[in-house]
């Protein structure tokens, strides 16, 4: 017998009834050639009871038909009964495939909803798009393990929170030459950890957008560099190595990136992860950046000069006092140092954190404060 596929769907029961007419058999007589109560007979053909797998191998023997045609009856039916969701379920899926939503919510980016519509809309109000089918757009200068990727969601999740906290500051008019005498009164920091409080207000003083924003997992995040409305530089963070070194290098590079305003003129998404891993394919751009960083931290001719004097022998004593001289934190010359001879083992104790002494005086959010 050739399974048939109905045009309307009906109980099962309903076509165990046409077989039995069909063969002019009883209920009572189904039943002895079942094996079965007759009671199950009758509740199969009141659609009180549902076919299982053991009755649909029974059905099947009984009638010459295969099993799966007594299931997909039965499953064809249920599925029949089950209100029809208006495609919420796919739609909220595809949201969730979109965008990094439980990332989202968790951190208070947006807020929860029952509704899909309400939640889609948040989402789209958060990224700045009309539609889902819009590619989330922020100018951003991409500098990854892999530099042909596009941002991930996580990544543009992160960035576009940094967005939202920058278009809130109040700043005077950004100044190319107020920010390079920023980096000079920056420099004046760099020999103790504390002094990193002044950083917001320094770079804000020059009309730079400073905001700290805690990385989020998977998303290998340092820093980051665009432009808001051309003409108003922002500096992301995410502090995600909280180390003293670590800090002031991913700082500077930063500023460079806004120093030679890369990305505001292209109109290109900046993302800055791994940064001062030199076995990357790197731009030209973040060879400068990366330069600019290594030379603020430590001049370069003169770590240059002091690893020519003393290599080998680094000890700990020449160390700090090669730092004392050149008036930085020994966090810095540690750190260039281990980048140079491939050992970030060597002296790690001096490469002290900062993110307690810098997070109260930004614009932060995370690490347990969050931003309006």
């Amino acid at each position: 017998m050739t399974a048939r596929v109905p045009a309307e769907v009906f109980p099962p029961g309903e076509f165990l009834r046409e077989e039995l007419e069909a063969r002019e058999w009883s209920q009572q007589e189904l039943a002895d050639i079942l094996g079965r109560p007759p009671r199950l007979v009758s509740e199969l053909i009141s659609g009180k009871r549902a076919i299982t797998p053991e009755t649909a191998l029974g059905l099947a023997e009984a009638f010459g038909t295969s099993p799966e045609y007594w299931m997909n009856l039965e499953s064809q039916y249920q599925l029949s009964k089950v209100k029809a969701s208006d495609n919420q379920v796919a739609r909220k899926a595809r949201l969730y495939s979109k965008f990094p939503i439980r990332e989202m919510l968790r951190r208070g980016w947006i807020r929860a909803s029952e509704n899909v519509e309400v939640l889609e809309k948040r989402c789209l109000d958060f990224f700045n798009i009309p539609d889902i089918d819009a590619p989330p757009a922020l100018t951003h200068y991409a500098k990854k393990t892999d530099v042909a990727m596009d941002a991930t969601p996580l990544q543009l999740a992160w960035l576009f929170r940094v967005r939202a906290m920058a278009a809130q500051q109040v700043l005077p008019l950004y100044s190319r030459d107020k920010l390079l005498g920023a980096v000079d009164k920056l420099k004046a920091l760099l020999l103790a950890p504390e002094e990193t409080r002044h950083v917001p207000r320094i770079l804000a003083e020059a009309g730079v957008r400073l905001v700290f924003v805690e990385p989020v997992a998977g998303s290998k995040l340092d820093g980051a560099c665009f432009w808001l409305a051309d003409d108003k530089p922002v500096i992301g963070m995410t502090l995600r190595y909280d180390r003293i070194d670590n800090f002031w290098f991913v700082l500077r590079h930063e500023i460079e990136h806004v120093l030679r305003e890369d990305g505001r003129r292209e109109g290109e998404p900046i993302i800055d992860s791994d940064l001062g891993d030199d076995s990357q394919t790197l731009t030209e751009c973040e060879m400068r950046a990366n330069a600019a960083g290594a030379d603020f931290c430590v001049p370069t001719d003169q770590l240059e000069n002091f690893i020519a004097r003393i290599q080998p022998y680094f000890s700990e004593q020449k160390i700090l006092a090669f730092a004392q001289r050149i008036n930085v934190h020994p966090g810095l010359v540690v750190g260039q140092l281990q980048r140079k001879l491939n050992r970030h083992d060597f002296l790690r104790k001096y490469q002290v954190k900062v993110r307690a002494c810098v997070i109260p005086s930004g614009d932060v959010d995370g690490w347990g404060s969050f931003s309006e």
